[in-house]
């Protein structure tokens, strides 16, 4: 079961496609969509992550930042970043301690939840049921509201 509304974002630190390190509470002051999903360049992931890429401007108009995350190693998520030509940064936690602290583990994978952190670090809204193709486009009309 997914963190709930209402409850406060954990903070997290860890490096991302390039290997810039990314924390979140450095993004105070915006929304935040952290997308959790289980695994680079397959199908679903990659229907979604590029749903992301091809809204990214859309969501860069209304000042939201979007992170995807998985279990992946930083040399994966680059190689996934290239192929699809990402825009955004995708976060290596390769422990799955973020995947945990969001109650999102699925033993050796992040379950794919997406949440949306408000500008204070509160999470505002949880999707679990999300249909891949159309995530991208569905979230971004729901915030445009």
């Amino acid at each position: 079961m997914a963190l709930s509304v209402g409850t406060t974002a954990p903070d997290f630190t860890v490096k991302d496609t390039n290997g810039n390190t990314v924390k979140l509470s450095d993004q105070a002051g915006q929304v935040v969509i952290l997308y959790f999903y289980p695994k680079d360049d397959t199908p679903g992931c990659t229907k979604q992550a590029c749903g992301f890429r091809d809204h990214y401007d859309d969501y860069l108009g209304q000042e939201i930042k979007i992170f995807g995350i998985s279990r992946d190693d930083e040399a994966s998520h680059q190689a996934f970043t290239e192929k699809y030509s990402l825009p955004f940064p995708l976060l290596a936690d390769t422990d799955g301690a973020i995947a945990k602290a969001y109650d999102v583990d699925g033993g050796g994978y992040a379950k794919r939840v997406t949440y949306v952190i408000d500008p204070d670090g509160t999470i505002v809204k949880v999707y679990e049921n999300i249909k891949t193709d159309t995530h991208a486009s569905e979230l971004l009309a729901e915030l445009a509201r």
